[in-house]
């Protein structure tokens, strides 16, 4: 199943549990506009490269389009028309006045330079611009993209409406209308989704020293590992995209992402015994990712790719909450089995939202000229998040369904009442 039949293969199994009507579900199947568009750049060796670029624009029924923007060698149409399907279900789910959207150009961002990143994101930004805009669709930073990328897309979109239009792009730095708190808010958001999951959690005992592995150390990963640990769990395991470590003891993780900012990568850190003053490597397993995934622990957070628990090794894994951080990382023949082993999946529709919740606070800080400190952020944020938790909690308990069919009807009925009040019958 690809990632688009796998968000429409969702859609469907809450509309039928919720008996949304199918005349409106036809319609959220369905992207508004898909964009395709060649970007044409000087590469610095002189050479003209051509890149194929994508801004699919799924629903726009609750406000403007919003989504990412990602760089990245495999994206492809199939991928970015999933991802703009899931901002849809996502905005809906917190309850935000925004759509759905994706953007990507496929292109391998490791490979390039400062000068020609900026060079294709300045070319994206115009070859785009006509469907872009604060009040229309507002990009912001995804995969292999970031703060400095949102600041030149930023400045190319005011150079060419001659308007000092800030909110075009979130995700910007902060001198540039950025806003407090962005580069936390996925894993803030996630972690106050499941704190609240714990609090009313029947499988695990919150009372005892609950541990988790985490798949990806990038920006989230990070910051979830130091977030779960500020929260008094264990991290246990750790993995980036060279592979992982396991310890049941469990690590400083302060020590350990400050290793693999040194040296590169986790496994690169243990395997060459690149010690960090006080981090106690000795009796650490060096896994694959894999491997990785099927270690003993309470909460498995996955944060790197999609498509990591399938229905290949779903009945290996021994977490009892799976935590989904990025966008797609179980797939439904696994959440099916995942089920029957009462294996409860949190899902990233709800679990990383606080990334596009942040970006619509710097889309409100921008349009009001206001600044926001990063405490009122976080506060805002947490607040939204952990209601939409309780929301999905109680669909859950009134449709016997899982937290993912219940956060898709939540997200299914508001957008379904939107409908109906702009098509009266």
């Amino acid at each position: 199943m690809s990632l688009h039949e796998n968000a429409i293969y969702t859609i469907q199994k809450a509309a039928k549990t919720a008996l949304i009507p199918r005349s409106f579900i036809d319609i959220l199947l369905q992207p508004n506009h898909i964009h395709k568009r060649r970007l044409n750049v000087q590469m610095d060796s002189g050479k003209l490269e051509s890149f194929l670029a994508f801004r699919v624009q799924h629903n726009n029924l609750a406000g403007p389009y919003k989504g990412g923007l990602r760089f990245s060698v495999d994206s492809d149409l199939d991928e970015v028309s999933a991802l703009a399907t899931w901002m849809t279900i996502k905005t809906a789910v917190i309850d935000l006045p925004l759509g759905g959207a994706k953007g990507a150009v496929v292109v391998d961002a490791k490979q390039c330079s400062e000068q020609e990143l900026e060079q294709i994101t300045r070319n994206y930004v115009r070859e785009f611009y006509e469907v872009i805009g604060p009040k229309t669709d507002i990009p912001a930073p995804d995969m292999y993209t970031n703060s400095r990328i949102m600041g030149w897309a930023a400045d190319e979109y005011i150079k060419i409406s001659k308007k000092p239009e800030a909110g075009a792009f979130t995700g910007k730095p902060i001198k540039l209308g950025g806003i407090e708190g962005r580069e936390i808010a996925t894993s803030y958001g996630a972690m106050s989704v499941l704190d609240e999951h714990l609090k009313t959690s029947e499988r695990l005992n919150v009372n005892s020293q609950l541990s988790c592995i985490i798949q990806g150390a990038g920006n989230a990963g990070a910051n979830a590992a130091k977030l779960a640990a500020d929260m008094g769990i264990m991290v246990v395991g750790i993995s980036d995209s060279k592979g992982g470590v396991y310890d049941p003891r469990g690590f400083d993780v302060d020590k350990l992402i400050s290793c693999k900012l040194t040296h590169g990568s986790i496994r690169h850190c243990v395997e060459k015994h690149l010690s960090v003053e006080g981090l106690d490597l000795e009796h650490v397993q060096i896994l694959t990712n894999q491997q990785l995934l099927a270690m003993p622990c309470d909460i498995l957070i996955l944060s790197a790719l999609e498509d990591q628990v399938t229905k290949e090794n779903a009945e290996d894994v021994k977490a009892q909450v799976i935590l989904e951080i990025a966008n797609g990382p179980v797939t439904p023949e696994a959440e099916a089995i995942l089920d029957k082993k009462d294996i409860q999946v949190l899902p990233d529709i709800l679990v990383n939202a606080g990334g596009v919740c942040v970006s619509y606070f710097e889309w409100l800080q921008n349009s009001s000229d206001q600044d926001w400190s990063r405490q009122e952020v976080l506060e805002k944020l947490d607040k939204r998040i952990r209601k939409a938790y309780k929301d999905i909690q109680s669909l859950k308990n009134d449709y016997n369904c899982t937290y993912r069919t219940a956060a898709y009807i939540k997200a299914l009925k508001r957008l379904n009442l939107i409908w109906e009040n702009n098509n009266p019958s």
